[in-house]
């Protein structure tokens, strides 16, 4: 049986907790001081806290119950902490979530929403040990992962993508939003599909859009569907990705490209589960696990104002941080392999440049690169010469430094011209691709 810590200096709240959680097969502990608090901490297996803001008459400035919470994150740095607040303590919550509480309730809490992240975080801690127990070597554990997950046929060798792979299982089955984050190219769709994979609405529809395809006029309507006549050709009302994805996980790619007016309407949705279409005043209600990765650094855009604050926290509940592939250097042979075509085999001298190779690109540029040389070899093995890698990328030195002039030429002009084709194989979004390219005095075409 899970037990639940309540610190809080007012027995009412402490047994009100004491009555929701009973009927959920939840154990309670409670103290009414910090000092006590911490006590059982250390006497009691404790899965999870639930902390108060304020433990004295005479002040409301919250600081006590910032302390407490510095004090269990030092005892305790994985368990899983729920803040209590009034609305007087609200700014010091989210100070304390961003460094590290799991989520902060208003008071009077509402019952539900309470049990619902109670649950997950329950869920989330469970598996998160049990995993731990599984941890006895890095082949073992990737095959007790294979054995024990779907990994959607995901090819890796890399200690660096285990640990992706890993905490993307673990965060499967706890109801959360999670943030992916990572270069283009990189593979992040494919660690959506191992946790919708592994969910519990595995079932259940997985719906995706790519914020960044899309211009921005357009992606409240994708998002949340249109009745007719709510803009210019809406003839028929159209479904929008909520309505598409209700009981399963919507997947949103390149989130820091949706407008503001998108941002908070799915911030609404986020906590509340209700939207409405555009056109439309009859509000919708859906069940939707909401998946978000980009390769856009969000807390720069925070600061520059063009991305919401409680936007992304809301989506950031667990963020996964996917390497490029210039920093799984392992993954590479193994994928290389999976890529090229069945009667193609990779000469010594292929393999040895392609892991020296930078992979600007990522895995798409793997990807394309062994399919266009399976394409032209002329025999069964693949040679240097036909894997055609720029000699500039192959320098490892030059792996983490922007992108130079006739690299972007050269991606320009196998994209044809097409600015996110260019983009992407040079792992960068369109944005920073823009202005590289004003930068360097690159035409625009």
């Amino acid at each position: 049986m899970p037990t639940v810590l309540v610190i809080d200096d007012n027995p009412a709240v402490a047994n009100a907790l004491d009555v929701l959680f009973s009927l959920q097969d939840i154990r309670t502990l409670s103290a009414e001081s910090p000092e006590a608090g911490l006590a059982l901490l250390e006497r009691e297996p404790v899965d999870l806290v639930i902390q108060d803001m304020n433990f004295t008459a005479d002040t409301t400035s919250g600081k006590e119950g910032e302390a407490l919470f510095r004090a269990i994150r030092d005892a305790r740095p994985d368990l899983p902490v729920i803040l209590l607040t009034a609305w007087t303590h609200l700014e010091t919550a989210v100070e304390l979530v961003r460094a590290g509480a799991a989520d902060y309730l208003a008071k009077p809490w509402d019952d539900r929403k309470l049990l619902a992240t109670v649950n997950n975080l329950l869920e989330l801690s469970e598996t998160q040990r049990e995993l731990g127990r599984m941890r006895a070597g890095s082949r073992a554990r990737r095959r007790e992962l294979a054995r024990r997950y779907d990994l959607r046929g995901l090819v890796y060798a890399d200690a660096a993508t285990e640990n992706v792979v890993a905490l993307a299982c673990q965060v499967a089955r706890a109801d959360v939003p999670v943030l992916i984050t990572g270069p283009n190219g990189s593979g992040k769709e494919k660690i959506a599909e191992i946790i919708q994979a592994n969910s519990s609405v595995r079932d259940g529809p997985f719906v995706t859009l790519d914020c960044g395809a899309l211009p921005s006029e357009l992606i409240e309507a994708e998002l949340f569907g249109a009745d007719a006549g709510a803009y210019t050709g809406a003839n028929r009302p159209r479904e929008g990705k909520f309505d598409a994805a209700d009981g399963g996980t919507l997947f949103l790619d390149e989130i820091g490209n949706l407008p503001p007016a998108g941002q908070m309407k799915l911030l609404r949705v986020l906590e509340t589960g209700r939207f409405e279409r555009l056109g439309s005043n009859r509000e919708r209600r859906v069940k939707v696990r909401v998946i978000s990765a980009t390769n856009a650094d969000l807390p720069a855009m925070i600061e520059a104002g063009a991305f919401r604050e409680d936007l992304y926290y809301r989506l950031n509940t667990i963020e996964i941080r996917l390497p490029p592939l210039a920093k799984r250097p392992d993954d590479v042979p193994p994928l290389a392999e999976h890529f090229l075509a069945p009667d193609k085999r990779l000469s010594d001298d292929a393999l040895a440049a392609l892991k020296a190779y930078s992979w600007p690109g990522n895995v798409r540029e793997l990807k394309n690169t062994m399919e266009r040389a399976s394409l032209l070899a002329a025999g069964p093995a693949i040679t240097v010469a036909d894997l055609g890698l720029r000699a500039a990328a192959s320098v490892p030195a030059a792996r983490d430094q922007e992108p130079g002039r006739e690299q972007i030429e050269a991606a320009l002009e196998r994209a044809k011209g097409v600015i996110a084709k260019a983009a992407s194989e040079l792992g960068l979004s369109r944005q920073a691709l823009y202005r590289r390219m004003d930068k360097l005095d690159i035409e625009r075409t």
